[in-house]
């Protein structure tokens, strides 16, 4: 899976801003973003989700928007479209459990 380097750079910013170590971070920032990437896209370790895809479902896709406010502004711009693809994903997704709403925020972008 490809990250954009705009993705990337903002990330290793802001961690670096919080004085964590960017290796040790990205990496399990990549992990759990793929895990919620695949499931979101219907496959998990190359098999098939029980929950279908996401990537065109609707509420999710209204989320778009949303989702790149809210991960531009680090958490401060939180859109109602975002809010309800939040909710439907960790209603249905076990993967969505634990990731963080910035996490889901940026799994919906990276559909």
């Amino acid at each position: 899976m490809k990250h954009s380097p705009l993705l990337c750079a903002t990330l290793l910013l802001g961690l670096s801003s919080l004085g964590l170590s960017p290796v040790a971070s990205a990496s399990s920032f990549y992990t759990t973003s793929e895990a919620v990437t695949g499931a979101l896209k219907g496959t998990s370790n190359g098999t098939s989700a029980t929950s279908g895809s996401f990537s065109d479902n609707k509420v999710v896709l209204a989320a778009r928007d949303d989702a790149a406010s809210y991960v531009a502004s680090d958490g401060a711009i939180r859109g109602v479209h975002l809010e309800a693809a939040i909710v439907l994903l960790r209603a249905e997704l076990p993967e969505a459990q634990a990731a963080s709403d910035l996490d889901l925020a940026r799994a919906i972008l990276a559909l």
